[in-house]
């Protein structure tokens, strides 16, 4: 009776998250699919054809766009990956009177909406006069990473064996090469989640952006969300397409250099 039972619940788990999958995929498939649809209007199945992915490639305006989310993307993910490692190596010292208001501080950012950080980010960019442009983006991508990059770099400190490095204090290591030879490269795998995520998050966002932008700098999202209002979204598909390999060749990769740090640790 209770191996009947423990199938039971294992098959009702199974068909549960096969459902729970194919409500998440069919989607993106569908998208995929239809990007190579030979029709203007998405109604139904025209035809196979390459066409909107050379239109793609030939579009001034999207490879602007392109240029400009990269560029931030890869900025703020620098800036906040660094200002990250710095944080929460600071907060490791749990005597610091500080640390736990810090810590509130840094995960406010995490718990505010997105409309009104971009909100609060224009009103102050408006206030000190500031032309709206590539660098407000910038620093409006920085302020929301810079938080999720300190808690998984904490993460990583958090289950940190400290034991290494009192070993080497004993053989009379320097504190630079205990932390360049024994500490960082430790540390890796979690600075590498962090910058991925900045990097993803960066990509990404669209409210925040859509605040703090201005006229003339346009992100992919922001290019998306005006392309379809105005009811074009064959080129859509085939950039959305593109975007999604594009993160899994990142996510490939990153899982590469992971395996690749540890097996040398």
């Amino acid at each position: 009776m209770k191996l009947n039972s423990a199938k039971f619940y294992k098959g009702m788990n199974l068909t549960i998250f096969s459902l729970m999958m194919v409500f998440l995929y069919i989607p993106i498939l569908i998208l995929i699919i239809f990007s190579f649809n030979d029709a203007r209007i998405i109604t139904g199945w025209q035809g196979f054809t390459f066409k909107y992915y050379i239109q793609l490639f030939q579009n001034a305006t999207i490879g602007e766009a392109f240029r400009n989310t990269m560029l931030i993307a890869g900025l703020s993910t620098l800036i906040s990956t660094t200002l990250g490692i710095l944080t929460a190596l600071g907060l490791e010292n749990k005597r610091f009177s500080g640390r736990k208001g810090i810590i509130g501080l840094i995960y406010i950012p995490l718990m505010i909406p997105d409309i009104l950080m971009g909100v609060s980010l224009a009103l102050l960019f408006n206030f000190t006069r500031v032309n709206t442009g590539m660098f407000t983006v910038l620093i409006a991508h920085i302020t929301f990473c810079v938080s999720y990059t300190v808690i998984v770099i904490q993460s990583r400190l958090e289950g940190f064996d400290y034991s290494l490095v009192e070993a080497a204090q004993d053989l009379g290591a320097k504190p630079s090469y205990i932390f360049w030879k024994i500490k960082f490269p430790l540390m890796m795998p979690g600075i590498i989640a962090a910058a991925l995520l900045a990097f993803t998050l960066s990509i990404d966002d669209f409210i925040i952006t859509f605040f703090t932008s201005g006229r003339g700098f346009d992100t992919l999202p922001i290019y998306v969300e005006g392309t379809i209002r105005r009811g074009t979204i064959t080129t859509i598909n085939s950039l959305s397409t593109l975007m999604i390999a594009f993160t899994l060749f990142l996510v490939i990769v990153t899982k590469r250099i992971r395996k690749i740090i540890v097996s040398a640790l």
